[in-house]
């Protein structure tokens, strides 16, 4: 190759890079913004309205490889778990209310809906942040893919044994412009069948009153997200995630119980919860869902079965109690392993919380009795 040949070829390969270049740090499409919608429906991999600004983005090859991958996944947990978690609530759910609190959840939207498809108020809550989704088109292109990538990062864990794993969440969650858990909601709810119409981020004052963040004065220590969704046409459903320390230490003065309160009794659920609700250091969190909960639905993760009151709660398991895996074995139950032998255990045909494999979950659905009518 003469000199003048590969002086051109140089000069190509560097128009090359600086086409690359610009491409990756140029803002995805335009200034316009997406709806909340769009917004999570992009994210999950599903096509955004057709006016929308994000369709642009719909066309690159990593946005496509997105979709197929969720496309793929979310249909393999359509068919062996969540139409049957969905098929469990209908048959043994039957009596529902307007609240659902699901402490410890993390970003979990996904078990929170299909379990309970009916509530008004969704309450979830965990250490992560709630986070941000910044406009996609205001970020670079490579931005943009990272997000698409760590996003199924994030969702990995839950979508393959049905819980995140607490360590990685702490750093997968940190990650990027576009990070907490409001990301994966999103996903979740889209991917759901959900229509988002609107989010704001909203603070609690120690009262258990919605704050704007930037109210003066409000020095809030839960701090969260609100999503106003729905299912198709049905009703507008409420979904908070608070971002909140549930110890005893961080509970007390927080607002979020008193939040909780005002919402009415409640179905409660809890799964892969690290067995902290077996711990004296959350003994408010756990004899508030005593006191305010008409339903709670729980892996041996949840409330230990000694702090339920037969006179007042019924017990009914399911599916099969072996104890917990060998990092929490401190936390064997034998009243739990009694209530199972005994209590005529229904079997489960599909898998949840730390033991998710088929026929080794468990579940314990404890009911309120209503108080006798005096005399």
């Amino acid at each position: 190759m003469n000199r003048n040949a590969l002086k051109v070829q140089k000069m190509k390969f560097a128009a090359l890079l600086v086409t690359l270049l610009a491409w990756s740090i140029a803002p995805a499409a335009s200034a316009e913004i997406a709806t909340p919608d769009d917004t999570a429906r992009f994210l999950a991999g599903l096509s955004p309205s057709a006016d929308s600004p994000l369709v642009a983005l719909t066309k690159d090859a990593a946005w496509q490889q997105h979709a197929n991958y969720l496309n793929s996944i979310f249909g393999q947990q359509e068919r062996n778990h969540l139409a049957r978690v969905r098929a469990f609530s209908k048959a043994r759910l039957g009596t529902t209310h307007d609240t659902m609190l699901y402490m410890f959840s993390g970003p979990d939207a996904l078990h929170a809906v299909a379990f309970f498809p009916s509530a008004s108020n969704y309450v979830m809550s965990g250490l992560e942040p709630a986070g941000d989704i910044p406009p996609l088109t205001s970020l670079p292109r490579g931005t943009v893919q990272r997000t698409l990538r760590n996003l199924e990062v994030e969702m990995n864990s839950l979508l393959s044994i049905s819980f995140f794993i607490t360590k990685n969440m702490r750093s997968q969650l940190n990650t990027g412009p576009v990070y907490g858990t409001l990301p994966v909601i999103y996903v979740f709810l889209a991917r759901s069948g959900k229509t988002i119409h609107e989010t704001k981020f909203v603070n609690l004052d120690s009262e258990g009153n919605e704050r704007a963040p930037n109210d003066p004065g409000v020095k809030s220590t839960a701090k969260g997200v609100k999503i106003v969704f729905s299912a198709g046409e049905g009703p507008m459903q409420t979904l908070y995630y608070f971002s909140t320390n549930l110890a005893n230490d961080g509970v007390k003065n927080s607002g979020f119980l008193a939040f909780c309160e005002k919402l009415g009794p409640a179905d409660s659920f809890v799964k892969s919860a690290s067995y902290l609700l077996h711990s004296g250091n959350f003994s408010t969190v756990r004899n508030f869902m005593l006191d305010h909960s008409a339903t709670i639905l729980q892996d041996d993760s949840g409330i230990p079965v000694r702090y339920f009151d037969r006179k007042t709660w019924q017990l009914q398991p399911f599916g099969r109690y072996s104890g917990p895996i060998a990092i929490f074995a401190q936390h064997y139950q034998p009243q739990m392993a009694e209530v199972f032998r005994k209590g005529q255990s229904i079997p489960m045909d599909f898998g949840l919380g730390y033991r998710w494999r088929l026929n080794d979950s468990n579940l314990l659905l404890a009911q309120k009795m209503a108080e006798p009518k005096p005399n």
